[in-house]
């Protein structure tokens, strides 16, 4: 048996031009209009997460990010003396 989805309501006060438009452009999709507006939010909300938490970088960044990885730089003093804690923490626990 499947599980049962739970749902949420959601309000918004909208003008009764964005209204009209958006009754309209559901129509002409041939879908309800609460339909459309759960599409519509959820490309939104998509597209913003999406713009949030993908870095984009230039072919050059791409291109140093590349060779960062492929050579990293040899560990500073201060970098040694942190793994060097760090394995004595890990090591007391």
């Amino acid at each position: 048996m499947p599980a049962a989805s739970s749902t949420a309501r959601l309000e918004a006060r909208i003008s009764t031009d964005l209204h009209s438009m958006l009754k309209r452009a559901a129509e002409l999709q041939g879908r309800t209009m609460t339909d459309f507006v759960i599409a519509a939010v959820q490309d939104a909300a998509q597209r913003a997460i999406e713009q949030a938490e993908v870095i984009r970088l230039s072919l050059a960044d791409q291109q140093c990010f590349a060779q960062a990885l492929l050579s990293p730089p040899q560990p500073t003093p201060a970098l040694e003396r942190a793994f060097a804690r760090r394995s004595r923490l890990l090591r007391a626990e």
